[in-house]
């Protein structure tokens, strides 16, 4: 537990070493865990780990000095490894439990064959894995991170106090969050006003949906960094910042709905080309309500982004954190 007095005489250097230390940890304690193989969470957990990892080097970079062998493009690559097998394991859970029991005769065998497939390329990509682990670039990965947790290295601002430059820290973070163009799909402008559809049909949505899969995709990954970075600053703002801090992970899992979705899609069309719908009508049907449901669920949260009022208190919010003598104690 931390008094208010200590909180407050915190430097960005103390919070960056204790990020960085939290999420390098997290990330390689599930190691012998992911190499088993059987259970697919530690992966997941890893995953995360390494890009709530790759997020807090991203935003301290300006008071870090550290080797390059644990740079951006390292981490970059050991989460992508990871990704490609957790985005299969996404696939197949999906496969399987939410959309198989609902199948019968010829589509329930017609998507055990898509599955098998999918479990083998699966395997393919779980022993890139495996060589990464053995590598000798890993290995190096994790010694200099090692080496430089115990001796830490820091440029000229790293001894300034936290609270004196924690919105010059999450600012552009914001900024970029609310320049994004994910929050213009489906949009015109009209005498200066952003204009949202009301009414469209399912086939518009659909369309729309498809030809703007990469940018919706590209806004969640901003909102996850977003999400991951505010969550660790949550004692040093007022209770409604915390209440962002949770709506940005809501907005982050409505958007993945529809990336899920698109993701399923492709794959399919990849395993069984393009008249899948053909060979797996009912699970067709459900995808698409599935699509139709996650649009609407988006749409009140892509009008709430836009609105000027509520991109301005955001802002607002992020640029005044708490004075110390305000501050809550972090239990």
């Amino acid at each position: 537990m931390k008094t208010q007095e200590a909180q407050a005489n915190e430097t960005l250097k103390d919070y960056a070493h204790l990020a960085i230390q939290k999420h390098f940890k997290k990330s390689i304690k599930h190691e012998s865990d992911v190499l088993k193989g059987s259970d697919p969470e530690p992966l997941h957990q890893m995953r995360v780990g390494m890009r709530r990892l790759r997020t807090a080097l991203q935003v301290f970079e300006p008071a870090l000095d550290l080797p390059e062998a644990v740079g951006d493009r390292q981490i970059k690559k050991i989460a992508q490894c990871l990704g490609a097998v957790r985005d299969l394991d996404v696939l197949e859970i999906a496969l399987k439990e939410s959309y198989r029991p609902q199948l019968k005769g010829k589509e329930q065998k017609k998507l055990d064959q898509v599955v098998e497939s999918l479990q083998k390329q699966r395997d393919r990509q779980f022993s890139r894995i495996e060589k990464l682990f053995e590598s000798q670039q890993y290995r190096k990965f994790k010694q200099s991170f090692k080496g430089w947790l115990e001796q830490p290295s820091y440029r000229a601002i790293a001894p300034l106090p936290l609270l004196q430059v924690l919105p010059d820290l999450l600012l552009p973070l914001i900024s970029n969050l609310l320049l994004h163009p994910g929050w213009l799909f489906s949009t015109w402008v009209e005498s200066g006003e952003i204009k949202l559809p009301t009414l469209l049909d399912s086939e518009h949505i659909n369309q729309q949906l498809d030809e703007q899969a990469e940018v919706l995709h590209d806004l969640r990954k901003q909102m996850k960094r977003v999400r991951y970075q505010t969550e660790f600053f949550t004692d040093f703002y007022e209770p409604t910042f915390m209440l962002r801090v949770r709506e940005f992970q809501a907005v982050q899992e409505i958007l993945g709905e529809l990336q899920d979705a698109a993701v399923l899609n492709d794959f399919l069309t990849s395993e069984l080309q393009l008249n899948w719908q053909e060979q797996l009508p009912t699970l067709a049907e459900q995808l698409e309500e599935n699509r139709i449901r996650a649009w609407a669920n988006w749409q009140p949260i892509q009008r709430q982004y836009l609105n000027p009022d509520f991109r301005e208190q955001l802002r607002q919010l992020v640029a005044t954190p708490l004075k110390p003598s305000l501050q809550p104690v972090n239990h």
